[in-house]
């Protein structure tokens, strides 16, 4: 009997383990969205580049899915459940598109550093789950880090930000995607990931397309410039049907304040990569703001769940 508890803590901590690689993948995938989506929006409607990329995205994870089953696709039961998660990120997809035309990815980067606090409430609403002093400490700090860097280390740029409509837009988009993680593990019936994962993108890409009907027959699709498609191919692959199946497993696994932490690490990535581009470095400043981040969701990766 020991010996099947051990196993049993061992396989648990793995399956932790996992999750914790998967965020921290879904991280990564993630911020390359904005620097992207902030070159690609001022020639394309928010409606309609969410629209190809779900119809991309969801050919991806089709293939994948035929792949694991030897062709065959499974049909979706209780549907239902796949048009509710499907509605709650088309919302956050398409509010993320059109702050980016009225704000700053900076602002936006504020407005997201909300949602592990939300995703908190909505795990206790949802699932029960009491996050311990520790995690929701580690949440204020890592946070607190993330905006750090958003701001660059400057507390004038800080002081003067300000609620405009882009931000209270994307607060909304940041609301769903934070009641998502929950929903997932508890609308879930235990079906494989991938099927689970497909059908969500099903949902979702159906209220975005609904939404983008007069978008997607307004624009000039042959005359669209280079940076419009490398944005559909990257956010199709990455932040469609990755990023979907990356928060799906994150969310089996982890207590969803957890799950959603790991959005604090968009700005420190976003941050990375504009230097390997050869945008130029970040100052010493804002390299504490990310080694702060990073080791808050240390301590909370290592904190208990509940």
């Amino acid at each position: 009997m020991a010996d099947i508890t051990i196993k049993h803590a061992h396989a648990k901590g793995r399956d932790k383990l996992i999750g914790h690689l998967a965020m921290l993948c879904f991280a990564a995938f993630v911020s390359g969205s904005y620097s992207i989506g902030a070159m690609a929006a001022p020639h394309i409607g928010p409606g309609a580049i969410n629209a190809v990329r779900f119809v991309f995205g969801i050919c991806v994870m089709a293939s994948a899915v035929a792949l694991l089953n030897r062709g065959r696709i499974p049909a979706p039961q209780a549907a239902w459940r796949y048009g509710v998660l499907g509605f709650l990120m088309a919302v956050f997809f398409i509010t993320m598109f059109i702050a980016l035309r009225l704000t700053t990815p900076v602002s936006t980067g504020a407005v997201f550093t909300l949602m592990p606090l939300m995703a908190a409430g909505f795990g206790f609403l949802f699932l029960g789950e009491l996050p311990r002093a520790l995690v929701i400490v580690s949440l204020v700090v890592a946070a607190s880090g993330a905006v750090w860097v958003i701001f660059r280390g400057d507390l004038n740029a800080l002081m003067a930000f300000d609620l405009g409509a882009g931000e209270l837009i994307f607060l909304v988009g940041v609301a769903c995607h934070s009641a998502y993680a929950p929903l997932v593990r508890r609308l879930n019936r235990g079906e494989a990931l991938p099927v689970f994962t497909l059908w969500t993108l099903f949902g979702t890409g159906t209220w975005i397309a609904l939404y983008a009907l007069p978008e997607i027959f307004e624009t000039d699709w042959t005359a669209l410039p280079p940076i419009v498609w490398i944005a559909v191919a990257y956010l199709a692959v990455f932040t469609t049907a990755g990023t979907t199946f990356l928060v799906q497993f994150g969310a089996m696994r982890l207590p969803a304040a957890k799950v959603m932490a790991y959005t604090y690490l968009t700005p420190s990535f976003i941050i990375l990569y504009e230097g390997l581009l050869g945008h130029g470095w970040a100052s010493g400043a804002v390299a504490v703001g990310a080694l702060v981040t990073m080791a808050a969701l240390f301590v909370l990766a290592m904190a208990p769940d509940g």
